[in-house]
């Protein structure tokens, strides 16, 4: 295939779009999403025709020199499986929809990905950070971090789930809460008793602080009632210089401290005191299991473990 390092002009396939609308309906997929498979298909298709082919006409071989192309720009393994997962899918629902008869990805394999553990803080250093939140003053600021901290430790949201928090919900002390995921899915994540008393805690005061009363959210802006902030939520932003400053406070390096750190942090330890994968990734609200999966590569003995105490045939394996 002959490489132009700037082909005149990208590629306008309709089918790409068609493709989009296709997932953006079944799957409800993000705005980042669509957009980064709207790049890998445009890059692939102009690539394509370079060599007088097309997506609806590639061969195996012809993506296979694609690949190369990828390979020789320098993108990483990672970026490279990425843009594969892009084809198979778009490839799958051209076959759906006729517009091939075979799919030439299933002769293309995965690069191989180094192993990437999800990196979670301790036990001790999750207390540590809570003592530490609870020890801030002024004491709005303190009982306001300790709930977010219990929150987000007890059920594993992400950051912009959390600072998405209705007020509402937490009116009636629910031992469960309902949140808006990516995509729009809709999942009940239970809290834990300490969450629940935090939360309690922060509404008695937020009730009391005037600038609040007119806003949705749980966890109003720093900016309160001020002009342009009036009933706006605690941005994403806010809330991780917070946990920094909280980390500083409890001897961590801030480095090592940030809301998705803690969602990692809640998986980890959950799956190390016995929570099952399932579970597990309904309450994280990941679509596929193999998201949930990768925490069990930090624990190999405890699957070792599982094994030897639940499986029906290991105890008499045992006393042979």
């Amino acid at each position: 295939m002959a490489r132009q390092a700037n082909p005149p002009h990208a590629s306008t396939d309709p089918l790409i779009s068609a493709f989009l609308d296709a997932i953006s309906a079944v799957r409800a997929a993000s705005p980042n999403t669509l957009a980064a498979y709207r790049r890998d298909l445009v890059d692939t298709d102009d690539l394509l025709r370079q060599n007088a082919s097309s997506l609806t006409q590639s061969s195996a071989d012809d993506l296979r020199q694609v690949i190369a192309i990828w390979h020789q720009r320098g993108l990483s393994a990672r970026s490279v499986a990425r843009r594969l997962s892009a084809l198979r899918q778009f490839m799958s629902w051209a076959i759906e929809d006729g517009l091939r008869k075979d799919n030439p990805c299933r002769w293309i394999d995965n690069p191989a990905l180094p192993a990437a553990l999800p990196k979670s803080l301790s036990e001790d250093e999750v207390t540590r950070l809570l003592t530490a939140a609870a020890a801030m003053q002024p004491a709005q600021l303190s009982v306001r971090a300790v709930a977010m901290l219990e929150i987000l430790y007890a059920t594993g949201l992400r950051v912009s789930e959390l600072v998405g928090l209705q007020v509402a919900q937490f009116r009636r002390h629910p031992e469960s809460i309902l949140v808006v995921g990516k995509g729009g899915r809709e999942r009940l994540v239970p809290l834990g008793a300490a969450a629940r008393r935090a939360a309690a805690a922060w509404l008695e005061m937020r009730d009391g602080i005037a600038a609040y009363l007119l806003s949705d959210f749980m966890f109003p802006s720093d900016g309160g009632g001020t002009a342009g902030d009036t009933g706006a939520a605690m941005s994403r932003h806010q809330f991780a210089q917070l946990l920094k400053s909280i980390a500083g406070k409890a001897q961590i390096d801030p480095r090592r401290v940030t809301p998705h750190k803690l969602r990692h942090s809640f998986a980890t330890h959950m799956l190390n005191r016995g929570a099952d994968l399932r579970s597990l990734q309904s309450m994280l609200g990941h679509a596929d299991i193999s998201t949930t999966q990768i925490y069990t590569s930090s624990r190999p003995d405890r699957l070792a473990g599982l094994v030897a105490d639940a499986h029906p045939l290991a105890s008499k394996r045992q006393d042979r």
